[in-house]
């Protein structure tokens, strides 16, 4: 079943203050009572199972407790306590039994069960006590692993500058995904910041002291992309007049940034899907292929799923960039970063270039802060940046800011 906390799951909110209980029972009537029973509380989620074969079928939906016929038809009741502990330790395991010999009690404690129960005249209240006091502690469990999801170590992310939810949701993402070798698609409108997300991603990841290589799809000519994606032997077409290692091998080891993935041809994207699939490329003008160790996170602004149904891109490749999705919120969604960032502009750019440092007057913060900021983090330094040059104060007003404008 795998290492004892490989399937532990992270917890929702909307989960913290429910139990989810699995009833494993043979015997259907006695099965239905236990579940009429614990359904009184409407903070149980009950699901029957009749068998421990249905049980590991069903285990993935991650029960908070367990409760085990000891003599089901087709296991034993401590070998299925077993398999269950080895899945996740944190489930809690009742076990139900006729069986009073000492030695077994002692068995399935020694195994993890939180609690042995005999069947009697008084199981039920017994049974309902006890996920009662096991719920509670469940329950408290999760609160504090949530919790411990919800905090973020701003030092790891210091160049992303804010604070707003918006941001704050993102930056949980990136901390959920940094540790895995997932495909990582990063969407948001030109100058959100996606180049940053993706760096902070790879060196917050174990492949941090390995290469990172960027590469702006838009940026290269159609007739040389394949060229630079997956190199070319000597000799490969006119002018290949030496050997070249192409960016994704560049990258073997470490991460590969596609930055708008969504300006790939056709015909690239059915070799990048390949390479996707296979982890492996083959240069231009070679035949021998060459294996791979490296992970991806793209980017875009564009709206692929559009383009998928413009024809301008796979639907194949579509649907394996949906890795693991990263939305960054535009610059109007982000409350009050935006004077954060503002005032971070102008120190950054004063301190660069040795000038005195100026400050924002009320004025200048709130046009600030009413500016829609079309292109978003981008827009916001130039502006900053044209605006110290501009002022010939220490104190910005709303004079000295001249903002861009799309004719």
């Amino acid at each position: 079943m795998g290492n004892p906390n490989e399937h532990k799951p992270a917890i929702k909110a909307e989960d913290r203050h429910m139990t989810k209980i699995f009833i494993v029972e043979d015997n259907e009537v006695y099965a239905t009572l236990l579940q009429h029973t614990l359904e009184s509380e409407d903070k149980y989620d009950i699901h029957l199972i009749k068998s421990a074969d249905e049980l590991f079928k069903k285990i993935h939906l991650n029960p908070d407790i367990v409760t085990i016929d000891y003599n089901l038809p087709d296991r034993n009741g401590l070998d299925v306590l077993k398999e269950v502990k080895n899945y996740n330790k944190d489930i809690q395991a009742i076990i139900l039994s006729g069986q009073e010999r000492v030695d077994v009690v002692v068995e399935c404690y020694n195994h993890g069960a939180s609690s042995y129960i005999i069947k009697n005249d008084n199981t039920i209240v017994e049974l309902t006590k006890t996920v009662e006091n096991l719920s509670k502690n469940v329950n408290l469990r999760k609160e504090v692993d949530y919790l411990r999801e919800q905090i973020i170590d701003r030092n790891k992310y210091n160049k992303i500058i804010g604070d707003s939810p918006a941001v704050l949701k993102v930056l949980r993402l990136i901390q959920k995904v940094e540790k895995t070798n997932m495909l990582a698609l990063i969407t948001g409108e030109s100058g959100t910041g996606k180049e940053l997300a993706a760096a902070s991603i790879h060196y917050n990841s174990p492949r941090a002291k390995m290469a990172y290589v960027l590469v702006n799809m838009a940026a290269i000519p159609e007739d040389l992309i394949e060229s630079e994606l997956f190199g070319h032997e000597k000799g490969a077409f006119t002018g290949a007049d030496s050997k070249r290692i192409g960016k994704f091998e560049e990258a073997n080891g470490g991460t590969i940034f596609l930055d708008e993935i969504g300006e790939m041809n056709m015909h690239l994207q059915t070799k990048l899907l390949r390479v996707l699939q296979e982890n492996k490329i083959m240069r231009l003008g070679s035949n021998k292929e060459i294996q791979l160790d490296v992970r991806v996170i793209a980017a875009t602004n564009k709206n692929l799923a559009q383009r998928v149904k413009d024809g301008k891109m796979r639907e194949d490749l579509y649907y394996r960039l949906q890795g693991f999705l990263i939305h960054l919120p535009p610059l109007r969604e982000r409350e009050n970063d935006t004077i954060m960032l503002a005032k971070h502009f102008l120190k950054e750019f004063c301190d660069r270039n040795k000038l005195p440092q100026k400050t924002f007057s009320p004025q200048a913060i709130q046009k600030i802060t009413t500016h829609t900021w079309p292109g978003n983090i981008r827009e916001l330094k130039a502006l900053v940046e044209r605006t110290v040059l501009i002022c010939d104060d220490d104190i910005i007003t709303p004079d000295d800011m001249i903002f861009s404008a799309l004719i």
